[in-house]
């Protein structure tokens, strides 16, 4: 039988893990032009979008729990001038994930409600909450690509 914190961690890798697949799903497709183009006279592009919740998986679990080197640059996020290479961007998407997931199936059950603090987050009081604020992140930014995916795509069916 296994134990709520096992229970808990398995349910949050495995969300982190299918929003990530399904990024790829509606990002991999795109041109390198329409990865960086934004239809509209408002928003982002999908390559901002990715940038962003790059940035801020490595920053709130990566530099705040794992206890990587990562330094984050948010407004750089929305406003990268140069057309990184998609691969290149998905490839760092991807590496924050794996950062998640390897961080989420540490966490002990003392581990879970350890305080946590973080820049520009000041509602997760601990690490349970930090990491459905992310996973609740990611699922809003992911809808926001799927739309402009199709968008782009041409297809809005």
């Amino acid at each position: 039988m296994s134990t709520l914190s096992e229970s808990l961690g398995a349910a949050l890798a495995s969300e982190y893990r299918h929003r990530a697949a399904e990024l790829h799903k509606w990002v991999d497709p795109l041109s390198e032009e329409q990865f960086w183009r934004n239809p509209f006279s408002h928003g982002n592009s999908v390559g901002h979008l990715v940038l962003h919740l790059t940035g801020n998986l490595s920053y709130y679990v990566g530099a705040r729990i794992a206890g990587t080197s990562y330094v984050r640059n948010r407004d750089l996020e929305f406003s990268e001038p140069r057309k990184l290479p998609k691969g290149e961007v998905l490839q760092k998407f991807d590496q924050a994930i794996a950062t998640v997931v390897v961080s989420i199936e540490q966490q002990t059950e003392a581990d879970w409600t350890a305080p946590y603090t973080a820049e520009r987050e000041p509602d997760s009081k601990n690490r349970v909450k930090l990491y459905l604020r992310c996973a609740s992140h990611l699922y809003h930014h992911v809808g926001q690509i799927i739309y402009l995916s199709r968008e782009l795509r041409g297809s809005l069916e």
